[in-house]
């Protein structure tokens, strides 16, 4: 799954969260995080801490990948 904004990866989360049968509160608990936390996260909440969202892909088993192979986003020469 190719995820472009804070919105797919917050259902993604959920979905899989829902999938596991997990309550918001036990991720939390599970996570070392507060409740509002994965409540923002699954809403696509963009000022949520890297370190969390880490900390909840990995509790709920999903990889994270990333590609730097597509097109060049930061400049328009490329090396």
């Amino acid at each position: 799954m190719n995820i472009t904004s804070t919105e797919q990866l917050g259902i993604l989360i959920r979905a899989r969260r829902k999938e596991l049968r997990v309550t918001q509160k036990d991720l939390a608990m599970t996570c070392g995080t507060g409740l509002r936390f994965i409540i923002d996260l699954e809403g696509g909440k963009p000022t949520c801490h890297i370190g969390k969202i880490l900390q909840v892909l990995q509790a709920l088993g999903i990889k994270l990948q990333a590609d730097s192979s597509g097109s060049d986003r930061i400049g328009n020469s490329k090396p």
